[in-house]
């Protein structure tokens, strides 16, 4: 099995011949490899099938040893979806409440569909092993390992010598026709293969592209540039790098074939088995047929020497069922999440249920570590300094903490009640602040004097608070009435004496009159 690497590309210089070429041939390498096998049964696991069972076929054999098809007897193929329930639950857990940061432009300069992009990318990052953000100009898009009927794939391109991520080639399949486009650092090419011949649909572009419009020619790309690295970001769901199916693919088809033999036994038997005399040269298939025969239509012709029995029978499930019960509890622990069944078989105490999270926790907070990596690494690309947090979303008993965070709330501040309080999101928290600063800013009856020295706090100047009801007013694009002119001027003395601090003044000001946080900052300094 050959690998192929990014010294492999480059040696192919300029030549587009060997470029697709080699192309074609990475994807069938990576196509043949024990993880991209792994990664695509993995997505039918996820996608609701079991392929072992689905595979699985029953036979019955004559008394010459001759197999046949059963046809006879009940083959129910049960599937249990414990694979797509786990992903949901390990990535919902992290990411569900979404992703917040230090920097209130940063969710701004991510894009409206970044959490939601995010969420996809971890859930091929489990089922797959690795998944791939490309950032493309202004948003997330990602790029599964696994070709699927709803995904293209992609062959990532390894630096043979450090390891990192130089290169790959996503593709994907219509009909016979295979499109692929190999990205690069300096920019991306697609190619196709129909009918055996390779071809270049487009030429190397740039990732940013320079665009100019007139009213003769239209709208016509005039340039264009490159990010620092290549833009495209490998998220790995465990240190191991390979797919989170791996360990528990066989405890879920051994529960999926014990349910389904149950279920085969009791509309086999219908409680009822026969014992048949003088009939040693039936086969199995003879055998299946007078079965079926009784069973529509309740009655059979017998030899005279032919003797037939019927006999009851208790179907013995508990064994079975014991068994179930057992995977599916090895199941949960061997992949590390919590069965929710046991959190609400009762009126468990907060300490319990911390205790029942445990395992979840030590997972995710593993995973939770690989996502960081992902941003961190997206961050140094665009030129952001950040700090990603996250909010997992546990069951909890939120009667018995609520109470706990009141009864210490004598010694905390606002801030720091509201974030322990489990019902509520750090949004809901930030503008909850926001909203008491501005109820705070509103009881400051600030007229005659105050208003005075609120000038004179402002500068040593009544037109410098002027300036700010102007500016604030070109920036809201309306007139200010009297009160949100009365809470402008009362936050602008506040500030000048020291009572709050910029960032509050900030908060203020964007509740009370409609603005941005960058255009209140603007508004304070003048700017």
């Amino acid at each position: 099995m050959t690998t192929y690497y990014y010294e492999d590309l480059q040696a192919c210089g300029d030549n587009e011949e060997k470029r697709r070429c080699f192309s074609r041939d990475a994807i069938r390498a990576q196509k043949s490899t024990p993880a991209y096998r792994t990664a695509e049964d993995a997505e039918s696991y996820y996608a609701k099938h079991n392929l072992t069972m689905e595979r699985y076929r029953k036979v019955l054999y004559t008394i010459s040893g001759k197999a046949y098809p059963d046809i006879f007897s009940a083959n129910y193929k049960l599937t249990t979806l414990f694979f797509r329930r786990f992903v949901l639950q390990q990535v919902q857990f992290v990411l569900s409440n979404g992703v917040s940061f230090e920097n209130p432009d940063t969710s701004a300069m991510l894009g409206k569909t970044f959490e939601n992009t995010l969420q996809k990318l971890a859930k091929k990052a489990v089922v797959d092993g690795v998944s791939f953000g490309f950032w493309n100009l202004d948003h997330l898009e990602v790029f599964s390992y696994a070709e699927t009927p709803v995904d293209a794939g992609f062959a990532p391109i390894w630096d043979a010598n450090t390891g990192a991520l130089m290169a790959g080639i996503r593709y994907w399949h219509i009909d016979k026709t295979l499109r692929f486009t190999l990205y690069e650092v300096d920019g991306y090419t697609e190619y196709e293969e129909k009918d055996g011949v390779l071809s270049t649909l487009e030429e190397k572009r740039s990732y940013i592209l320079r665009t100019e419009t007139t009213q003769a020619d239209g709208t016509y790309i005039v340039g264009g540039s490159n990010y620092g690295s290549l833009p495209i970001i490998p998220m790995y769901a465990n240190d191991l790098h390979e797919s989170e199916i791996v360990g528990i693919r066989s405890s879920i088809d051994c529960y999926d074939f014990i349910k389904s033999g149950l279920a085969d036994t009791i509309d086999d038997t219908s409680s009822v088995y026969w014992t048949l005399k003088n009939t040693g040269g039936m086969g199995d298939v003879d055998l299946a047929k007078f079965l079926e025969r009784m069973r529509v239509v309740r009655a059979a012709a017998l030899d005279d020497d032919v003797d037939a029995e019927a006999h009851t029978l208790d179907v013995p499930y508990q064994a079975r069922e014991t068994m179930l019960n057992r995977l599916r509890n090895d199941l949960y622990e061997d992949f590390g999440l919590l069965d929710t069944e046991k959190i609400m078989s009762g009126n468990l105490t907060a300490t319990a249920i911390r205790m029942g999270y445990q395992n979840q926790e030590d997972k995710c907070g593993d995973f939770e570590w690989h996502i960081r990596t992902f941003i961190a690494q997206l961050f140094r690309l665009l030129g952001i300094e950040d700090n990603p947090t996250f909010t997992w979303n546990r069951i909890a008993n939120q009667l018995e903490e609520t109470q706990m965070v009141l009864m210490a709330a004598n010694y905390l501040d606002d801030e720091a009640i509201l974030d322990h309080l489990p019902w509520l999101t750090t949004e809901e928290v930030a503008d909850i602040l926001a909203r008491k600063d501005a109820e705070s800013a509103a009881r400051f009856d600030l007229t005659g004097e105050a208003a005075e020295g609120a000038a004179n706090g402002a500068g040593g100047d009544a037109s410098t608070v002027e300036e700010a009801v102007e500016a604030a007013e070109e920036s809201a694009g309306k007139t200010l009435n009297g009160a949100q002119t009365q809470s402008l001027i009362g936050v602008i003395g506040q500030l000048a004496a020291g009572t709050i601090t910029e960032g509050q003044a900030a908060n203020i000001i964007s509740i009370s009159i409609g603005v941005t946080k960058d255009e209140a900052y603007k508004i304070i300094r003048g700017e």
